[in-house]
């Protein structure tokens, strides 16, 4: 997390949360085309189950930068909360791989379907759940949130030093909060899902409203991707990878803006081209 995000003071009512971090990359030994032994760093990732009222809900493979800031956004980014302060606390303990959710409005949970979720590209839990409210999503009009082509070039120069974990380890997707050209916050975790969830769950956790920011990713924009970044009200979305089908007609749906393949200063504007504005 950034210094600036850790200033934000939480909303009232929020979660009491553990701060559980653990070490995001491990050093091993490998074998080299040359044949010649050296020491690189891989992604650390481990499983978490959560328990939500004391039910085995889900296992998330994660890096464990911020768990319970993961947890929190994946009960949001589910539907299973409306707001952070339906939760009463989040305790993650590493040595039992758990964390431990008690919501204030625990009768609400009672007959919800487990999933298990892995740490690949998509989740699929939360379409079929959110497609009864996808016609709630409201979204701020071209007039009230727009970006700047300069500053969508800054947000990109702004990434592409900011990967610390890719830098050393790859193999890990990122996300990162924008106000304009301005960072907020920005995670990076082994898959795209969890970076986002993430997000998501510091905006709640902080009572952040998504109009006025820019949501980058460095993986594709799916469907489910596109959900998530619109149920967070955010509507600006911005990816070095592509853009999938469903996510393409979604984006249409709500009004958003996807640019992708936006790489070294350069970008397609798949939809919503009405929300960039020419310097």
């Amino acid at each position: 997390m950034q210094p600036e995000a850790r200033l934000i003071a939480p909303i009232e009512n929020a979660p009491k949360l553990t701060a559980a971090a653990s070490e995001s990359m491990r050093e091993i030994s490998i074998l080299d085309e040359l044949g010649v032994r050296r020491p690189i760093y891989i992604p650390a990732e481990r499983p978490l189950t959560v328990l939500l009222d004391d039910r085995e809900l889900v296992t998330l493979m994660t890096l464990g930068a911020s768990p319970e800031l993961l947890v929190l956004g994946f009960l949001f980014n589910q539907r299973l909360i409306k707001n952070a302060a339906a939760v009463e606390s989040i305790s993650v303990d590493w040595k039992s791989a758990t964390a431990t959710v008690r919501t204030r409005l625990p009768h609400e949970n009672a007959g919800m379907p487990l999933r298990a979720v892995a740490s690949g590209s998509g989740q699929g839990s939360i379409y079929s759940r959110l497609l009864e409210h996808i016609d709630a999503v409201r979204l701020p009009g071209i007039a009230q949130a727009r970006i700047r082509a300069s500053a969508l070039r800054n947000l990109l120069d702004v990434m592409r030093q900011h990967d610390s974990i890719h830098r050393h380890a790859r193999s890990v997707h990122s996300c990162a909060l924008f106000q304009d050209a301005r960072l907020l916050v920005s995670v990076e975790d082994v898959s795209r899902h969890n970076a986002l969830d993430t997000i998501s769950g510091w905006m709640a956790l902080h009572g952040i409203a998504g109009g006025d920011k820019v949501l980058f990713t460095t993986g594709r924009l799916t469907g489910e991707i596109v959900i998530k970044a619109a149920q967070s009200g955010v509507p600006i979305l911005v990816s070095r990878n592509g853009v999938s089908a469903m996510g393409y007609d979604l984006a249409r749906k709500f009004g958003m803006a996807l640019f992708g393949r936006a790489v070294n200063r350069r970008f397609h504007c798949y939809v919503g081209e009405e929300r960039l504005e020419a310097d």
